[in-house]
């Protein structure tokens, strides 16, 4: 799943992160919010395209009162590309993170790419997950078909399909190559379309192929969480743009069908990401969600806890 990333005001600020030997692989990892709250660990979306700046604009607005962790993964980002990048192997890169933090129980988090990461996390590792909070993604690679369809019949621009293709299927030759591939597809992601802010999007990007390829031709042709999803038992909830042409509202409305109790909403003026288009109303509701299945400590005082 790509992902359409972060703004480019947030992709341009510089942090410091930490160097930590998770699995073999130094990650880089950082580690907002008060120590002794709630964590949430948040996985980006976009294998080999994404990074840490993703969940850290998003997420990140949530470290008030939360102690969230943003972390590139392996092949992806600053992070070190030894290995496999497999769902399995990204799982349990979760899991030594959760040990690393320190925490029990966890909030999983995540969206697009970084969706399919956080459902696999909930359902290999159930006993250390407290919520889930997702956003546009998919149960299994179902969408794949979707956004073929919908990129063909976009009335905004003319895809080049052959590179439409080789970024889908996992065949780029080198990060320019990904990188022109990611340019060609990146006007489809918005609900209101701005070429240079497309362009700036694209210039921000850190490109890492191998494990972009990996995980389109070996992860996503089998990914399919849909039995496992039936039988996960912790409160979800999935967020999700209306005009989200890659993974559309169906795919989201699949998994709110087999998580009983789980919620879905859906942001009618956003594509991929309504985290940026509608930033005020998805980080009010992803807070209240919180607020009542993982309160903060401040509000488990207040209710007498």
């Amino acid at each position: 799943m790509t992902d359409q990333n972060v703004s480019p005001e947030f992709a341009k600020a510089t942090t410091t992160a930490q160097r930590v030997l998770i699995n073999g692989n130094e990650l880089a990892v950082e580690v907002l919010g008060p120590e002794g709250a709630p964590v949430i660990i948040t996985h980006h979306g976009a294998p080999g395209l994404g990074s840490r700046a993703e969940p850290r604009a998003s997420f990140g607005r949530l470290a008030d009162e939360y102690r969230v962790v943003v972390f590139d993964a392996r092949g992806s980002g600053e992070s070190e590309g030894s290995g496999e990048f497999s769902h399995e192997q990204w799982a349990a890169d979760i899991d030594a993170l959760r040990q690393w933090v320190g925490a029990e129980k966890i909030v999983m988090a995540g969206g697009s790419y970084g969706g399919f990461m956080s459902m696999e996390y909930a359902v290999r590792y159930p006993e250390h997950v407290t919520a889930v909070v997702l956003r546009d993604t998919s149960p299994d690679n179902g969408n794949a078909h979707l956004a073929r369809e919908n990129a063909l019949a976009s009335d905004r621009v003319s895809v080049d399909m052959e590179k439409f293709d080789r970024i889908d299927e996992g065949r780029v030759r080198d990060n320019d190559d990904l990188y022109d591939c990611w340019l060609e597809i990146l006007p489809l992601y918005d609900f209101a379309y701005d070429p240079a802010a497309a362009a700036r999007k694209a210039a921000a990007t850190p490109y890492r192929y191998r494990a972009h390829n990996y995980s389109f031709s070996q992860n996503l042709p089998n990914y399919d969480l849909k039995p496992q999803l039936a039988e996960l038992d912790v409160p979800l909830l999935i967020t999700v743009g209306r005009h989200d042409w890659i993974t559309p509202v169906s795919c989201s409305e699949t998994i709110a069908g087999l998580v009983a109790g789980s919620e879905l909403v859906v942001f009618e003026k956003s594509g991929h990401s309504p985290q940026i288009e509608e930033v005020d109303e998805w980080t009010q509701t992803v807070r209240a969600f919180l607020h009542r299945v993982a309160p903060p400590s401040a509000l488990r005082a207040l209710a007498g806890e």
